[in-house]
């Protein structure tokens, strides 16, 4: 029933078509979606990191030209909004909860951050309600400022006098402890993994509207549910009376898939004053209130017995919540733990512990390009450091460390089971790939240039699974076009492309008659949107069983118009045995239609998957130092990934690159600067170094495929893969590099003033 040379279907590398529209101007992204006469929201937001609100007079913003609405926190719970946020809470070690202090929309009494949400100012244009918020009168007295990852200072919260938000672990302490008294070499660093702003090519933004009695909110996120049910339960209006979409978005990381204050307050005020109101952050505001990324310091211990296995492995980190609790964030750091135990060696004792602290900061939810990249990045370093300490080879102490092919399926320390993997052949090809033969060669060649050469090995993996349910919903619309509706959010990974290409695979509907509909809680019951690289493989697996579905559907009716028993359906048609009349699904639907048969032309399919799968792979990177500039530079860079099988090899490679590029800009550039007040010193891309062009080298990608089989399409997800490896490989890089000089210890990002500093140090 498959179409597998079909050069539209899977495994091939058919072009992105959507990007003919996003490159001729043609794109549908939020501000292209918004209604005539919309009025302008305005956030009015914290200048300071922790105060007490003593006075918030508002009256002269109320009264300036063209401003329809101020909204505060009063107001805003005076119109039956409540001032409260989501968040999700974790068990702490002892069995208690983790702090859950209240996150307002609106600040009341306090504010903890600079550039928290205190008011919203609504006017004809965006000139007039910034006038206005220059008017409002805000008054407060300054309390201490709590900027250290550690326990005590400063409280932020009376909900957690400590400022910690919980303290999380996960493993075996005592079977972990055992190992380590029972090992013959045992080593320990100190990691730490660097704060980061996602800044998606499109900012943040929404916009509001009652239409025909019911809220309609577009905004620009990964996925619509979510935020439906947050607008209802805090507007207190019925489910059935909001109505989410999302148009096209322009990048989210993460980064977009969480609530935030001005989503309600731009839907309330579009509720007060029966007018759309719309609200989009500019660069600076986005870096002020976005959910920031990473912010943790982790020590990582391992032991090994005499031969250098791994019979043990232990993790303290302490993560950066930033002022509150925000949607997943306890969640998404604690979640490190999983990952982070769930390298590709064969460790029987493990256990992490991790330690989330509140500081005067924007918060910590998000992560960019990532799956959890920092687990993978802490345990790499590790073992890089290890086979420094003992002075072995780090390939080699890999390869006698991983989880042999013949072991799998194999539960890993923290009870994730490993479906399938040969890490040895991703290894090797690796090896092969990135001519390490010839690293000596190149070292010498640097060396005579006055410059440093080192080479950095990172093998990750990662989990790939999210909500397991999707549903998938074909329509054959009665303009001879297919529509199929899906639950994802597409942020740019090209879902259109993709998702087109499998219904083609599996059902011959010609690509070019396939729309894929995304976006819209009134067309879509329900779906788990995007995120965590889970879009091929549920959302993949729900278009096969709707495809599969589809044809089982339609098979008796065309049996009955051919006039035969029974037909078959191969090379995209229903055909009889022994006959050379052929229908095929656009053809059947077009008969259904005359025939009132409106059953046969929609048709829905919802999946669950067993299990998660597990994407991985090999990243080398050689990075060259400047010792007299520290300049840092990534001059060669090699990645041999297992994503299962490829359902668009070119696209597969473009998330790659995509994803590295964005690790080498953490490891090299990106650092969030906050001074000792909780002032944000990285506040504009003058001071917040995003990677550039000029700034990567050539991305060679290979693939060495091992199917899943936690999917029937045998796929695994690549759209983190990129980052996840990065990290570790161009910090390992760096550090060997610097190794010679004397250096030990090497923390991103690899800028030319910390590297100086560093070998200086040294």
């Amino acid at each position: 029933m498959t179409l597998g040379n079909s050069k539209f279907g899977t495994a091939q590398p058919v072009k992105r078509r959507e990007d003919t529209r996003f490159l001729t101007g043609d794109g549908n992204y939020l501000d292209d979606t918004v209604p005539a006469g919309t009025l302008f929201g305005y956030v009015f937001r914290s200048s300071v990191a922790h105060a007490e609100i003593t006075e918030l007079d508002v009256t002269d913003a109320e009264a300036a030209d063209g401003v329809h609405l101020v909204l505060t926190a009063d107001s805003f719970e005076d119109a039956g909004g409540v001032n409260k946020m989501g968040a999700s809470i974790i068990t702490n070690r002892d069995g208690t909860q983790g702090a859950a202090p209240v996150r307002p929309i609106l600040a009341k009494g306090r504010v903890r951050f600079v550039g928290e949400p205190i008011a919203m100012v609504v006017a004809d244009s965006l000139e007039q309600a910034k006038d206005a918020a220059e008017l409002i009168g805000f008054d407060y007295n300054d309390l201490p400022v709590h900027m250290d990852l550690s326990e005590g200072g400063p409280a932020i919260h009376p909900e957690a006098p400590d400022n910690v938000a919980y303290d999380w672990g996960i493993g075996d302490a005592e079977k972990t402890d055992a190992a380590f008294k029972a090992a013959a070499f045992t080593t320990k660093v100190e990691i730490g993994d660097n704060r980061i702003i996602a800044n998606s090519m499109e900012p943040r933004g929404c916009w509001a509207a009652v239409e025909d009695n019911r809220l309609h909110v577009a905004y620009s996120g990964q996925g619509v549910w979510g935020l439906k049910g947050s607008l209802a339960s805090t507007l207190g209006i019925d489910k059935k009376d909001v109505h989410v979409t999302t148009p096209d978005v322009g990048g989210g990381f993460g980064m977009k898939a969480f609530d935030y204050p001005e989503y309600f307050l731009v839907a309330q005020a579009a509720r007060s004053l029966n007018r759309p109101v719309r609200w989009q952050a500019d660069r600076t505001e986005s870096m002020l209130s976005d959910n920031a990324g990473r912010d943790l310091v982790s020590t990582a211990e391992l032991a090994f017995d005499k031969n250098h296995k791994i019979i043990g492995y232990r993790v303290n980190a302490v993560s950066n919540m930033g002022a509150y609790n925000s949607t997943f964030a306890q969640f998404i750091q604690s979640d490190l733990a999983s990952k982070v135990l769930m390298g590709v060696y064969d460790v029987q004792a493990a256990y992490f512990s991790n330690q989330g602290i509140y500081t005067n900061t924007t918060q910590v939810d998000a992560y960019r390009g990532a799956g959890r990249p920092e687990a993978i990045y802490v345990l790499e370093r590790a073992i890089d450091y290890a086979a420094r300490e003992l002075g072995v080879d780090a390939l080699e102490l890999r390869r006698k460390n991983f989880i042999a092919a013949d072991k799998f399926p194999y539960t890993s320390a923290t009870g994730e089971l490993y479906d399938v993997g040969d890490f040895h052949k991703v290894l090797q090809r690796a090896e092969e790939e990135a001519d390490m033969s010839g690293f000596a060669e190149r070292k010498a060649g640097s060396a005579k240039a006055g410059k440093l050469r080192g080479l950095g090995v990172c093998y990750y993996i990662e989990s790939i699974l999210g909500s397991p349910d999707e549903t998938a919903h074909v329509e054959f619309a009665d303009t001879g076009r297919v529509n199929l509706y899906v639950g994802t959010q597409s942020n740019g990974q090209g879902h259109e492309t993709v998702y087109a290409q499998m219904l083609h695979e599996y059902t011959g509907i010609d690509p070019d008659l396939i729309d894929i509909i995304q976006g819209d809680s009134d067309l879509i019951a329900k779906g788990g949107g995007t995120g965590g690289s889970r879009s091929v493989t549920t959302q993949g697996t729900a278009n096969k069983a709707v495809a599969e579905k589809t044809i089982d559907t339609f098979r008796p009716f065309v049996a009955e118009q051919l006039g035969v028993p029974e037909v078959a359906f191969e090379d995209g048609s229903f055909r009889a045995e022994g006959s050379n009349t052929v229908m095929t699904l656009i053809e059947a639907a077009e008969v259904a239609r005359t025939e009132g048969r409106d059953d046969l032309l929609n048709i829905s399919a919802s999946t669950t998957l067993p299990g998660r799968s597990y994407p991985n792979g090999c990243h080398v990177a050689e990075v060259e130092i400047d010792p007299d500039t520290g300049l840092t530079e990534v001059v060669k860079y090699t990645v041999v990934d297992d994503f299962g099988v490829l359902m668009n090899p070119m696209m597969a490679e473009g998330q790659v690159h995509g994803g590295v590029v964005q690790g080498i800009g953490q490891a090299i550039s990106e650092h969030v600067v906050y001074d000792e007040d909780g002032q944000l010193l990285t506040a504009t891309f003058m001071d917040y170094g995003m990677p550039r062009a000029a700034d990567m080298p050539m991305i060679q990608f290979h693939s060495e495929p091992v199917p899943s089989t936690a999917n029937v399409l045998g796929m695994k997800g690549c759209g983190e893969a990129g980052t996840v490896g990065a990290l570790a490989a161009v910090a390992n890089g760096a550090l060997d590099a610097m190794w010679e000089r004397g250096v030990r210890r090497a923390d991103m990002p690899f800028t030319p003033q910390r590297v100086w500093q560093m070998i200086g140090d040294a």
